[in-house]
C-alpha cells in the first residue's frame, strides 16, 4: 500500500507544492521563514521527533527498519494500447473515432514512407547515394504522435522520424534531394543523408551526436512557455539515446523548469547492436518519469491509435499545464540500423520475421480499415503501384540534378565571411584552376 500511495503521488494530476507543502506553509514556523529577512531571522520553532520528515528534498515517511528500496518495487509499467494485432478495437471508450479520411492518411503516410524506404536503401546498396537509414516497423510511432500535434509545434528528432515530415507533407523530392545533396537541397549538400530539417513544417534540422536534441528541446519548450506560444515542442530519442547524460540534463530542466514538451522514446529493442538486455536495468524508460516529477505512460507503438491517444493528451495538458511528459512507445527496428550496419551479426532471422509478419503496424492499420470497409485489396494494389511511381519519379529527378557550387562549403555561417576564411575559399578557386581535371565539376553547379 505504501508503494501504491507512493506511486499515486507521483503520477497524480495535481501540480504545484501538493498536500504536504501546504500543510508545511500552515505552520507558524514555515511561516515565519517564508517571511524571513536575511537581517532579521524570526525565532523558529521546530516540530517534534515524531512529526513527518520535514527535509525539503523529498516527501516521505519515517521508517525504524533498515531496508534498501528493490529494482521491482513496482511491477512492470503496463503498455497502454487501443487495437489487437488484429486490428480490432479492444476498448470501445478508447476508440479515437476518427474520420475515414484522416484514417487514410495515416495508412498512406505510413506505406508511402514504407515505399521510400525501400527504393532509397536499395540506391544505396547500388552506391548512387552514401549513407541512409530505414524506418521499418517504427511507421506507426511516428504517424500517430504526428497526427496528434498541431502543425505549428516544433519538432526535435533524432534521425529515424521521416515519418513525421511525411504526414506533414514534406514533399518527396526534398527528402530525395537532401539523400542525394543536390541543389535543391535545403541544406545545401552539407548534411548527410536523412538529416532532414524544414522551417516551414517547424522541423529542427536533425543532428547526428547522439541525444544533443534533448536540452535544445527543452529549451525551446521553455522559451514557448515563457512567450505564452499555445504551443508544444516533441522531442524523439531512442532508448539508446536515454543513457546518454544530456537525457538526463533535459529531463531534470524540464521538470523543474515546467516546459511544455513531450519526450517521445522509440524503444524499438536495439541501440545500433546493444539489446536492452544491455542497455539498462531497470523497467525500460518509462519508469525513468516518476523520478524526475514527470508524467509517464508507456504505449504500443505498432498501435498508431494508441500512439496518436497518449500524444494528444500529453499534448493538451503540457499546453494546458506548463508540464512535461514522457511517452515510451514499445516498438521494434525491422530492418538494420543503418547501411553501415549488418544485423544478422547479433539478431535471428527468425526475430525480425516475427516482427514484420505478426506484429507490423502498417499491417494491423490494414486490418482495421478492411474490417471498417474502408480498404480492400485492390485498393491496396493500385495504392502500392501509385506510390511506388510517386517515388521513383522523385528519385529520378533527384538523381539528374547536379550537386550544389563549391563555394557553397563557405556560406551561411558568418554574416561576414572572416579573413580565415576568405583565404580558404581564395585557396580552393586557385587549387581547382590548377587540378580542376581531376575533380568530377561537371556534377556540381556553375
Amino acid at each position: 500500500m505504501a508503494v501504491a500511495a507512493a506511486a499515486a503521488r507521483v503520477w497524480g494530476s495535481s501540480r504545484g507544492l501538493g498536500q504536504a507543502g501546504l500543510l508545511l506553509l500552515r505552520r507558524p514556523w514555515a511561516r515565519g521563514l517564508a517571511r524571513s529577512h536575511p537581517q532579521r531571522q524570526e525565532q523558529q520553532h521546530f516540530p517534534s521527533l515524531d512529526d513527518k520528515p520535514q527535509f525539503p528534498g523529498a516527501s516521505a515517511e519515517f521508517i525504524d527498519k533498515l531496508e534498501f528500496i528493490q529494482p521491482n518495487v513496482i511491477s512492470g509499467i503496463p503498455v497502454y494500447r487501443v487495437m489487437d494485432r488484429q486490428g480490432q478495437i479492444i476498448n470501445p471508450s478508447e476508440d479515437p473515432h476518427l474520420p475515414q479520411e484522416k484514417v487514410l492518411k495515416f495508412y498512406k503516410s505510413m506505406t508511402l514512407l514504407n515505399t521510400m524506404d525501400r527504393i532509397l536503401y536499395e540506391s544505396q546498396r547500388q552506391g548512387r547515394i552514401s549513407f541512409y537509414m530505414t524506418n521499418y516497423g517504427e511507421e506507426g510511432t511516428h504517424v500517430g504522435s504526428a497526427a496528434a500535434l498541431d502543425n505549428t509545434d516544433l519538432v526535435f528528432g533524432q534521425y529515424r522520424e521521416a515519418g513525421v515530415l511525411m504526414y506533414r507533407d514534406y514533399p518527396l523530392e526534398l527528402f530525395m534531394a537532401q539523400c542525394y545533396g543536390n541543389v535543391s537541397d535545403p541544406g545545401k549538400g552539407r548534411q548527410m543523408p536523412v538529416h532532414y530539417g524544414c522551417k516551414d513544417r517547424h522541423f529542427v534540422t536533425i543532428s547526428s551526436p547522439l541525444a544533443t536534441q534533448i536540452p535544445q528541446a527543452v529549451g525551446a519548450a521553455y522559451a514557448a512557455k515563457r512567450a505564452n506560444a499555445n504551443r508544444v515542442v516533441i522531442c524523439y530519442f531512442g532508448e539508446g539515446a536515454a543513457s546518454e547524460g544530456d537525457a538526463h540534463a533535459g529531463f531534470n530542466f524540464a521538470a523543474t523548469l515546467e516546459c511544455p514538451i513531450i519526450f517521445f522514446c522509440r524503444n524499438n529493442g536495439y541501440a545500433i547492436s546493444t539489446p536492452t538486455s544491455e542497455q539498462y536495468r531497470g523497467d525500460g524508460i518509462a519508469a525513468r518519469g516518476p523520478g524526475y516529477g514527470i508524467m509517464s505512460i508507456r504505449v504500443d507503438g505498432n498501435d498508431v491509435f494508441a500512439v496518436y491517444n497518449a500524444t494528444k493528451e500529453a499534448r493538451r495538458r503540457a499546453v494546458a499545464e506548463n508540464q512535461p511528459f514522457l511517452i515510451e512507445a514499445m516498438t521494434y527496428r525491422i530492418g538494420h540500423h543503418s547501411t553501415s550496419d549488418d544485423s544478422s551479426a547479433y539478431r535471428s532471422v527468425d526475430e525480425v520475421n516475427y516482427w514484420d509478419k505478426q506484429d507490423h503496424p502498417i499491417s494491423r492499420l490494414r486490418h482495421y480499415l478492411q474490417s471498417r470497409g474502408w480498404w480492400d485489396d485492390e485498393q491496396e494494389k493500385a495504392w502500392r503501384k501509385q506510390s511506388r511511381k510517386k517515388v521513383m519519379e522523385a528519385f529520378e529527378q533527384a538523381e539528374r540534378k547536379p550537386k550544389p557550387n563549391p563555394n557553397l562549403l563557405f556560406s551561411d555561417v558568418y554574416q561576414e565571411m572572416p579573413t580565415q576564411l576568405r583565404k580558404q575559399q581564395e585557396a580552393l578557386a586557385r587549387h581547382l584552376q590548377t587540378y580542376g581535371e581531376h575533380y568530377p565539376l561537371d556534377h556540381f553547379e556553375k
